[in-house]
C-alpha cells in the first residue's frame, strides 16, 4: 500500500472516530434540558464523507499496484528525487496582468450585477486567456 491511498484512508478512519464523536455529543448531551434527537445532516454528510474517503483510498490502492514506484514511496527518497521541469514561465509577459485586470472587471460587473460590466469583463478575458495561449505560437513580427 503506497502513501497515497494511506492518506484517504487515514482520513476516512479520522471521519469514522469523528461521526461516533458526534452522533454521542449530539444525541446524549443536553444543552437546556431537552433532547432534540440526531441530527440527520451532520451525521449523513460525516458519513458521505467517510465513504467517499474510502472509496479513493480503494480506487488508489486498486491502480497503484499497476504503476511504477513514485519518489514519495521509496523509504530513503530525498527531496530533489521528485524534482524535475516546473515549467516555463514568460519573463516579460503582459497577459497575466491582462487576465487579472479582466477578472477585476469581471468581478465587480457580477458583484454590482452590471451586465454590460459582466460582459465587457468577459470579452476582455477571453481575449488575455487567448493572448496568454498564443503568444509563443504566433508568428514573430519582422521589424
Amino acid at each position: 500500500m503506497r502513501a497515497t491511498s494511506k492518506v484517504f484512508y487515514a482520513i476516512a478512519t479520522y471521519l469514522f472516530v469523528s461521526l461516533i464523536v458526534y452522533i454521542i455529543g449530539v444525541n446524549y448531551v443536553k444543552d437546556d434540558g431537552y433532547l432534540y434527537g440526531p441530527e440527520w445532516v451532520g451525521i449523513v454528510g460525516m458519513l458521505l464523507a467517510m465513504l467517499l474517503c474510502i472509496m479513493l483510498g480503494g480506487y488508489l490502492h486498486f491502480t497503484d499496484n499497476r504503476v511504477d514506484l513514485a519518489p514519495e514511496d521509496w523509504e530513503e527518497a530525498e527531496t530533489e528525487d521528485k524534482a524535475g521541469i516546473l515549467g516555463f514561465f514568460s519573463p516579460n509577459s503582459i497577459w497575466p496582468l491582462a487576465m487579472t485586470g479582466s477578472i477585476a472587471v469581471l468581478g465587480l460587473g457580477i458583484i454590482f450585477m452590471y451586465l454590460w460590466l459582466i460582459a465587457l469583463g468577459a470579452v476582455l478575458l477571453v481575449a488575455s486567456v487567448t493572448g496568454l495561449s498564443l503568444q509563443y505560437g504566433l508568428p514573430k513580427e519582422k521589424h
